[in-house]
């Protein structure tokens, strides 16, 4: 046996396998596996024979450059039959091999299910572990000139998530009646609404007295577009009304 990954790892290759749930690039992984080990085809055919029984699940097909080698794997596998037993004790045996057979229908569909349940959790893992990579995370820094040279803020955005967290430090508080406005200024032809200035309102905040805040909050899907968002601006705004956007920027990432 040549296998050069974890059995677990292996498992979880079968499992997609005969669930039909492999990528493109795992299926490859699994055909080059195959291949260094042959075995590995005699586990699908038990795998899908015991789905068939257990769950009334039925076989998937495997592909044609597959199916050969499994049936070889499989016959080769195969006990000679055992020679019938003399009448007296031919009941007997067959409640002895009918009770080992469901015994191993049993525990066998049991490690099935447990690889399977496995094999999903691995992949809702993934999918989670991808949503959260810190590859996908894009930060926007903006600055400004007076009042707010000292100010500090930064726009941290999850594209898949749409999650978005703002954090200010040294922004002058406002007035009562004032807000902070947050824009996202896209180009001329971007497939959503904007205003005047060809912005879009993405979010209103305050600060604290220091001048401080930690501001958590959905973004539009237009952030999924990162080519689409030429800028991202703050503006004083009237707290009713922020969207009227009679401010002009105060800080803003450099374009």
């Amino acid at each position: 046996m040549a296998r050069s990954m974890p059995s677990e790892q292996v498992q979880l290759l079968i499992a997609g396998y005969v669930l039909g749930e492999l990528e493109p690039e795992e299926a490859a992984e699994f055909e080059q596996l195959l291949q260094r080990d042959p075995a590995i085809a005699q586990e699908i055919a038990e795998m899908q024979k015991v789905l068939e029984v257990s769950h009334g699940i039925e076989e998937t097909p495997p592909p044609a450059h597959l199916r050969e080698a499994i049936l070889t794997a499989y016959a080769a596998e195969q006990v000679p039959p055992i020679q019938a037993a003399p009448a007296p004790q031919r009941r007997r045996l067959q409640r002895i091999s009918w009770s080992r057979w469901a015994g191993g229908v049993a525990a066998a569909a049991l490690i099935v299910g447990l690889g399977i349940n496995n094999y999903r959790l691995w992949r809702q893992v993934q999918t989670l572990e991808a949503t959260t990579s810190p590859a996908s995370i894009v930060t926007y820094s903006l600055t400004g000139g007076q009042p707010t040279q000292t100010a500090s803020v930064s726009l941290t955005v999850n594209p898949n998530t749409l999650e978005a967290e703002l954090l200010a430090q040294n922004l002058p508080p406002l007035p009562p009646g004032k807000v902070y406005a947050l824009w996202t200024v896209l180009p001329e032809n971007a497939p959503v609404t904007v205003d005047d200035k060809s912005a879009v309102l993405t979010e209103t905040f305050s600060v604290d007295p220091a001048g401080k805040v930690v501001h958590r909050f959905t973004v539009p899907p237009i952030y999924r577009s990162q080519e689409l968002i030429r800028r991202v601006a703050i503006s004083v705004e009237d707290a009713a009304a922020p969207q009227a956007h009679r401010g002009t920027p105060i800080l803003s990432t450099k374009l």
